[in-house]
């Protein structure tokens, strides 16, 4: 419809839910207008020819009222707050940390009784694994979904959540939670109503009479799991019935051609969203539009249906932010933060797994040539938007960047990848790493790692030879690691156990329902007598925590580190160094990792290339103070250690 018919139509609705459009809901007005015309323009992009789009549509918009009727009022003064602060999640007071409720702290109430931990720590924003129900033994860590609105009774009940909430809002700490976009358990209602033969509910799935267009899709569907999952479609004996199992055979895909499967999980995002999550992560993104003779993965609909549930948000609970965790080339991940006329409006955070794997591709070969020839595409990050930066996720670690990236540093890219799979695997001589390979595929000999960052790093070898100069390098290697990620930019996310140096955990192993996942050797449980160990001098977890405690509390002394997009690597004047420059305004900090067991040499003439030659440089990591040389003189980084040199000149 026209813009006037359609904010005519806006009007009549908002008036029959009784929204006082010119005193206390005048704000909410304003950005439903605001963004009107943009929801109607992508929905119908999508589901202009639907015959239920007039339906559809309206129980769209009567979702976003009834969102913000029932918002809380403290959330409403946080959205308030976050308007003011404009982009928040940019800012440099933001240190984050992921868990698994159960592992880390036994259920939701214990969570938030260990809030103090994180305050002691320095961290603010908790990424929770999935907490609501999923069938144990087929959960895919709680990534099968069986009820997107119940917390699953292994962690406690959705009262002990929104005890947590206040507790957390208490504490001005942030929250994360996950929803499942791509799809859902076996075991959720509409599935079940699906098997049953609910042909309403078939219609949510991806459902064929045979194998013809299964067959087809095949052809061009790469195997997500083709060692515990392989194919991508599972026979259902009750309706003699394909349905689309990406994932796992237990894990039904949902059909966004249909709308009604758009408004439901909307309605699942604003849920969340009321019950006071602050970024929302959408897992999976790039899977959720299916169309014969592609991957079925990046399409420009999946794109367009995140652009929607942007605006959505804007208007309904604009306090929330959007992760898109999109697991892809790096060319393909910017994406995911808006193209042409959505630049910065579809997803306001993503994970940097570019920048990730192209730190441990440093580490292995103490070379950081691959790292400098793939900034390119990372770089194209739109301002107004961030990245989470890590160096260990619940996940497994792949090897995501172009192989002309490789070749660009000069090296052969199936060698290159062939030696640092076999280097975290602990296959290759010398190799100090204790990983393992996951979801390795035959066909293409494609494969992805599995490991705890202090056992990837040298730790659990080194315990096990008890030579005290590798235990001394893989603690190094852990805190380089984690500098590296805190100061490059966007929100720092720990992993938990890694504060405190946790190596692999093979309990997993015991454990029918995880035995076939390596991943599980770098999600531990948590042993807190152990953790009470930080509190011991000497001791490898006092070490990492306060070494992880002084990084928190250093970028949260620096505004400069807030993802104001200004990053600018430097000159590789050394192939084992990967520096960078953050600048602001009139301040310069520069950032220098060195990924070698021993010294290297970087000249000074590498801090006059980008404006006006600093004098004196500040290392806020050591507390020393360097006049800058001749270009013949040389800045030392010892073995495994960073700086973080801020110029001082007046």
């Amino acid at each position: 419809m026209n813009t006037t018919a359609l904010h005519q139509f806006g009007a009549s609705l908002l008036q029959s839910h009784n929204i006082d459009t010119e005193n206390k809901d005048k704000q909410f007005a304003v950005r439903f207008f605001n963004q009107l015309d943009t929801i109607e323009e992508l929905f119908n992009y999508i589901y202009g020819d639907h015959p239920s789009r007039n339906q559809s549509f309206d129980a769209l918009l009567t979702s976003l009222i009834r969102t913000y009727q029932t918002r809380s009022t403290t959330l409403l003064k946080k959205d308030l707050e976050k308007e003011k602060k404009g982009n928040w999640f940019l800012s440099n007071q933001i240190t984050g940390m992921s868990l698994y409720v159960d592992r880390f702290a036994g259920s939701l109430k214990g969570l938030a009784e260990k809030l103090d931990y994180f305050n002691e720590l320095g961290v603010n924003f908790l990424h929770l694994m999935p907490v609501f129900e999923s069938p144990a033994g087929e959960s895919d860590g709680g990534y099968a979904v069986s009820n997107f609105r119940k917390v699953d009774e292994r962690f406690g009940s959705n009262k002990d959540l929104d005890q947590l909430i206040q507790k957390m809002n208490k504490a001005d700490m942030y929250l994360m939670l996950d929803i499942v976009l791509n799809h859902t358990s076996h075991h959720h209602e509409w599935a079940q109503k699906a098997r049953a033969g609910d042909a309403y509910y078939q219609d949510f799935f991806y459902f064929y009479d045979n194998r013809d267009i299964p067959n087809q899709l095949d052809q061009t569907m790469p195997e997500i799991f083709p060692e515990s999952s392989p194919g991508s479609f599972t026979y259902i004996p009750e309706c003699n019935k394909w349905v689309m199992t990406v994932f796992h055979n237990y894990q039904w895909d949902l059909n966004y051609t249909n709308p009604a499967v758009f408004v439901a999980m909307l309605e699942n995002v604003l849920h969340y969203a009321n019950l006071g999550v602050d970024i929302l992560r959408i897992d999976a993104p790039a899977f959720i539009w299916k169309q014969v003779g592609t991957t079925c993965q990046n399409l420009p609909q999946a794109h367009v249906l995140l652009r929607l549930i942007k605006q959505c948000v804007l208007v309904a609970s604009p306090g929330m932010a959007l992760l898109g965790e999109a697991i892809v080339a790096p060319d393909e991940i910017i994406k995911y933060f808006g193209t042409d006329n959505y630049v910065a409006k579809e997803c306001d955070v993503a994970y940097n797994a570019t920048q990730m794997a192209l730190q441990w591709d440093a580490l292995a070969t103490g070379d950081t040539r691959v790292m400098l020839s793939a900034q390119h595409p990372i770089m194209q990050k739109p301002y107004g938007c961030t990245w989470i930066s890590y160096t260990r996720c619940h996940d497994d670690i792949g090897l995501g960047y172009d192989d002309y990236m490789i070749e660009r540093a000069g090296f052969n890219p199936y060698q290159h990848r062939t030696y640092l799979k076999n280097y975290f695997a602990g296959w290759h001589e010398g190799s100090v790493a204790a990983g393992a390979l996951f979801s390795v595929n035959p066909k293409t000999n494609d494969a992805r790692i599995s490991g705890s960052l202090a056992s990837l790093c040298g730790l659990e070898k080194a315990i096990e030879w008890n030579n005290e100069t590798e235990t001394e390098n893989a603690l190094r290697k852990i805190i380089l690691m984690q500098a590296h990620s805190m100061f490059m930019g966007g929100i720092p996310m720990l992993f938990y156990g890694d504060e405190l140096a946790y190596t692999n955990d093979y309990s997993y192993l015991q454990d029918p329902g995880k035995s076939y996942d390596n991943r599980w050797m770098h999600r531990p449980i948590m042993n807190w007598e152990r953790n009470e160990r930080r509190n011991i001098e000497g001791s490898f977890e006092a070490r990492i925590f306060n070494e992880t405690k002084k990084l928190i509390r250093t970028r949260n002394t620096l505004p400069i580190i807030s993802d104001l997009k200004n990053t600018t690597w430097m000159t590789p004047h050394n192939i084992h160094v990967a520096g960078f420059l953050r600048s602001y305004e009139n301040k310069k900090l520069y950032c220098l990792f060195n990924y070698k067991s021993t010294a290297s040499f970087v000249t000074w003439f590498a801090f006059k290339e980008h404006g006006e030659r600093p004098v004196k440089l500040k290392d806020h990591w050591t507390g020393e103070i360097f006049n800058v040389g001749n270009d013949n003189e040389y800045f030392v980084l010892p073995g495994y250690s960073f700086a973080i040199l801020e110029s001082i000149d007046k």
